[in-house]
């Protein structure tokens, strides 16, 4: 059992590490435009069923023991969807959504991603590209000329149980992207939602969730040292 111990505490630390690791990415997002906050969570791993051969007269018959949960694992991650403050910028090149509409881009290996981070600039043909240098795309799924940008950016929206995947800072790929007629507002860009007061509770709570994992396996390790190294002498 105190293997068993060990191992569960194994997946305890996993989880605990990708959780810190979540947490310190939407900190170090918080300045970021567009940026949506990520929040992981948690499933109760399959049970397992454990035998050992204890049983019968010599021990060697086959004992089934029952169910055994080894803990808990990381299911998955969710975007939360909610829309960060509006901040003036004065740049004609910074752009935000009145809503919860996506701009569209198209990256270098011609895949369409989504973004809420406005802040463009404009190329050697006058066409709106993001900081990456990615083609921003208007309502004609083409380039926007720079001059005509607010009023032809292609603005998208997405179903509420839509599964968005981050293929890289502040842009994502989903399905059901439906193009919608949303303001966009020039001269303005949308604030990361990432709550640095919640988040920071967070990486604290995750810090003592460490510390009281560390002292459980430090009592497990005492008793298997003393099961092996003291108990076998006697």
């Amino acid at each position: 059992m105190m293997i068993r111990g060990i191992d569960t505490l194994r997946h305890s630390f996993n989880v605990l590490q990708a959780q810190q690791e979540n947490i310190s990415g939407n900190i170090a997002n918080i300045k970021t435009p567009g940026y949506l906050q990520k929040n992981l969570f948690e499933a109760t791993m399959n049970e397992a069923q454990l035998h050992n051969n204890q049983a019968g007269p010599k021990n060697e018959t086959r004992h089934e023991i029952g169910g055994f949960t080894w803990g808990n694992q990381i299911q998955g991650s969710a975007l939360d969807m909610q829309k960060g403050s509006l901040e003036p910028t004065g740049l004609a090149t910074d752009f935000a959504v009145q809503g919860n509409g996506f701009f569209a881009v198209r990256m270098g290996n011609g895949q369409i991603a989504y973004t809420r981070d406005g802040h463009f600039s404009v190329n050697d043909a006058g066409q709106l590209i993001t900081e990456e240098g990615f083609q921003v795309i208007g309502r004609n799924g083409g380039p926007v000329d720079a001059q005509q940008a607010q009023q032809n950016l292609m603005v998208v929206s997405f179903p509420a149980n839509a599964q968005l995947q981050n293929v890289g800072g502040t842009l994502y790929t989903g399905q059901g992207a439906q193009q919608i007629d949303l303001p966009v507002q020039a001269g303005m860009l949308e604030n990361s939602n990432v709550s640095t007061a919640d988040e920071m509770v967070s990486l604290m709570e995750t810090g003592r969730q460490f510390q009281a994992q560390q002292k459980v396996l430090s009592a497990t390790n005492s008793t298997l040292d003393k099961a092996v190294n003291q108990l076998g002498r006697i």
